[in-house]
């Protein structure tokens, strides 16, 4: 069936609702808009869905929402899974409450019980929900950062962290098997509640995790006496972060923390920036400004479902508050736990330090000097949780800190997804380790670079988007295999990893050996120098993305060798 049959029977069957069908009468004239709309059907990945909001099968709506979880209702009966359940939770966007309730009602009509939250609630949140339920699955109705106009659908599987290898796979094929929305089941929550199905929670679960969040703390002694004199802004960006965050900084005794009120309260329209990210400056703005007027020592930001955290801090020698990356506070972290569960003895037997294979390479040089492991893995925190469930499986390694470049990181095992939460807490904990050292998180990053290496990290992304950008992204991804470059911003290539081919080659010595890691379209090229550069596909975005790092001497001598290397990909 084309597009525009499949359009015509939106339009004219009764399944779908009055709402749904007065949305596509107004595009009945836009032939764009109606193939975009009907091309092809929401592309249910390795992680779930997420699309735009509106109606269409390319699109977030009730219909897309229930149908996937039909698919994931059949992968769980089939796992005799329906006694666990499915815990649901949802962030500020618009329409995730609807898409949270529908989800519930579809696996209780297939007899699955589901624990939905009463109101919106971090991601993070969710995964420790998982496995504190003892549920065999979960689900997430967010789109983290992306702008106001998406939403998304996650899937958990037990362990509490996204779906991996052979579940992401077999729950695909589920979902693919769902062809038409007869095959779709739902019910009422009368229906729902009376069968002992339809679960609603909240503050139980809410105590536990901030439990979980505050056992995180190494010197919980230390806070209140430097809490008096350092002060914090914080912006939830209009999403799920504001009661969690301020909750478990006043618990740990933190006093001066002022919210932007501006984007204090959840709001999916997202009112005062267009892109809710804190990788974004524009969404700094307003935090900024407050930061400026209390003289705050660091400032904060999270995203809307509260697993990313962007950060800023004041440079004592300027007065100026300068931005840090993913990496950079993710190294501020890593090396406070490191260091400071060295010194007070409480570091594990066969401590492991996990970051993906674009996170920077400052990661290696902390592990070896703490004498800790340092495992790579994909891009995405989905196989950092899953590396947590392997070294307790496996007893091989004991995680003590993971993270990625894209602002997300987590200390402790509670959850096994990225915590803006646990980051807020774990990084004022930090700064205030510091205050009383005279020094802010800037002087301590500087301290880092003179002790590890003035490593610098960029990324670069090309949109490509409607029915020929994945077509696009394929084709560029085929002629960095086929014509491999020898350089890239003046460095040797020394190396290729080619991750779907399963392959290291040494372009020195010419030897092949296997990456070790599960096939993905990535390609990796390890350069002179200690510098490198990465090519892939976005998992959730018509993008390709080029993560590129470069060691310098100094703060100017790595901005400058990361600049070059980033204008011969950016040429190419």
């Amino acid at each position: 069936m084309g597009y525009k049959e499949i359009y015509r029977k939106w339009c004219e069957d009764p399944y779908f609702d009055s709402g749904t069908k007065a949305e596509l009468a107004a595009i009945a004239d836009n032939e764009a808009e109606i193939e975009d709309r009907f091309y092809r059907r929401l592309e249910f990945g390795t992680g779930g869905l997420r699309g735009v909001i509106g109606a269409g099968t390319n699109c977030m709506n009730i219909y897309t929402v229930r149908q996937a979880t039909q698919g994931l209702a059949n992968y769980i009966l089939a796992q005799n899974g329906q006694q666990k359940g499915v815990a649901i939770a949802f962030d500020s966007r618009i329409m995730s409450p609807e898409f949270a309730r529908e989800a519930a009602l579809c696996l209780n009509a297939n007899g699955i019980r589901t624990y939905l939250f009463e109101s919106l609630r971090p991601t993070p949140e969710l995964s420790f929900a998982v496995r504190k339920l003892g549920c065999i699955s979960g689900i997430v109705i967010t789109a983290s950062h992306n702008p106001r106009e998406y939403n998304g659908y996650k899937v958990y599987w037990e362990d509490g962290a996204q779906i991996t290898p052979p579940h992401d796979k077999n729950i695909l094929a589920e979902v693919g098997k769902v062809t038409d929305f007869s095959q779709v089941k739902t019910m009422t929550e009368k229906e729902a509640v009376a069968a002992g199905l339809y679960h609603i929670i909240g503050e139980e679960i809410d105590d536990a995790y901030m439990e979980q969040l505050k056992g995180q703390s190494i010197h919980p002694e230390m806070i209140p006496e430097a809490a008096k004199k350092m002060k914090i802004v914080y912006t939830p960006l209009h999403g799920t972060g504001n009661l969690p965050v301020r909750r478990v900084l006043k618990e740990l005794g933190f006093e001066q923390v002022y919210v932007v009120k501006e984007q204090e309260l959840p709001d999916g329209t997202f009112p005062t920036v267009a892109y809710p990210n804190p990788e974004d400056e524009k969404a700094w703005t307003l935090a900024l400004k407050l930061a400026e007027e209390v003289d705050a020592d660091i400032v904060l930001a999270t995203d809307p479902d509260a697993d990313r955290l962007g950060v800023y801090a004041k440079d004592t020698r300027t007065g100026k508050y300068i931005g840090f990356t993913g990496n950079m506070s993710g190294m501020l972290i890593a090396e406070y736990i490191l260091r400071e569960r060295t010194k007070n003895g409480t570091m594990p037997e066969k401590p492991a330090l996990v970051e993906t294979i674009v996170t920077t390479d400052m990661a290696k040089a902390i592990a070896k000097a703490y004498h800790t492991s340092l495992v790579e893995v994909l891009t995405g925190f989905k196989y950092i949780g899953e590396q947590i469930k392997l070294f307790e499986e496996q007893n091989t390694y004991s995680y003590v800190f993971g993270l990625e470049e894209s602002y997300g990181c987590l200390a402790g095992t509670y959850a096994r997804d990225k915590d803006a939460c646990v980051a807020v807490m774990m990084l004022c904990e930090a700064a205030a380790y510091y205050k009383m050292q005279g020094k802010t998180l800037w002087d301590a990053m500087l301290d880092m670079y003179e002790t590890y290496g003035y490593y610098k990290e960029g990324l670069s992304t090309l949109t490509l988007k409607g029915i020929d950008g994945a077509c696009q992204i394929q084709n560029m991804m085929k002629e960095q295999r086929s014509n491999p470059p020898k350089t890239m911003g003046g460095y040797r290539v020394l190396a290729v990893r080619d991750y779907q081919a399963d392959v290291r080659t040494d372009l020195i010595t010419g030897e092949s050996v296997p990456t070790g890691l599960p096939k993905s379209n990535v390609l990796y090229y390890e350069l002179e120098n200690d510098a490198w550069c990465c090519v892939r596909p976005s998992g959730t975005e018509p993008k390709i993305k080029f993560y590129y790092g470069v060691k310098g001497t100094s703060l100017e001598d790595a901005a400058a060798k990361l600049d070059a290397l980033k204008a011969d990909l950016v040429k190419e």
